[in-house]
């Protein structure tokens, strides 16, 4: 496998993507400037499928071609490179174990509903009512949380909250009527926070389709 050496990471996203959203924001964050590749799901480079066969985003290419495809471990190598607020980053020798599974069942579980109520029409044993009431388990949970401490871990922004939090909007936009008219007052002021921040304006930024010859950096 022949990959070109930078000396600026390389980082392959697709914006809307939650798991390459919560990615880019821990890099915004972190202040570490890496060339963004912007691509479309449908139309993969080969030069990613190479490096990473699974096909999936965000991919980060470091300046020593070590090759990090899960976004979670791309979040803690950028905030263990500069953590400027201090966010507590969730790990098992750091935090309880509470925020791991809140994370894990976010990313194993939630995300199957959450794709099964987002495209209901491709899964039409069940309504889409019932893909949603499966799905809304989650959010409500975390609603019951967020009525005791203002972010998931406690008094302060985590890892898990910017872990989550792009999927939570993703379940809002899926019908954000009925959403807006729920009484998840505390999720909605949480995932409201996040998505007026100036981190998430910029991580939201539209840029031109990656091609190949050309850099654009983040």
């Amino acid at each position: 496998m022949n990959i070109t050496r930078t000396d600026t990471p390389v980082l392959y996203s697709f914006r809307r993507c939650p798991y390459a959203i919560r990615a880019r924001y821990a890099i915004k964050y972190s202040g570490v400037k890496v060339e963004l590749r912007e691509i479309l799901l449908k139309h993969k480079p080969a030069c990613m499928l190479d490096i990473s066969p699974k096909g999936t985003v965000p991919v980060l290419i470091l300046p020593d071609n070590t090759v990090i495809d899960e976004s979670l471990d791309i979040m803690h190598w950028a905030l263990s490179i500069h953590n400027p607020e201090n966010w507590s980053m969730d790990t098992p020798s750091s935090e309880t174990d509470e925020a791991q599974d809140l994370i894990q069942y976010n990313d194993e579980i939630f995300k199957r509903h959450l794709d099964n109520y987002k495209y209901a029409d491709r899964h039409a044993e069940f309504t889409h009512d019932y893909y949603r009431v499966k799905a809304e388990k989650f959010p409500a949970e975390l609603n019951k949380r967020l009525q005791q401490t203002r972010f998931l871990s406690g008094p302060d922004i985590s890892l898990s909250d910017i872990a989550i939090f792009p999927f939570i909007r993703q379940f809002a936009l899926v019908d954000i009527s009925w959403f807006e008219q729920t009484k998840y007052d505390f999720l909605k002021a949480w995932l409201q926070y996040f998505l007026d921040s100036r981190l998430f304006t910029q991580v939201m930024e539209k840029y031109p389709l990656w091609k190949k010859g050309t850099s654009l950096y983040f």
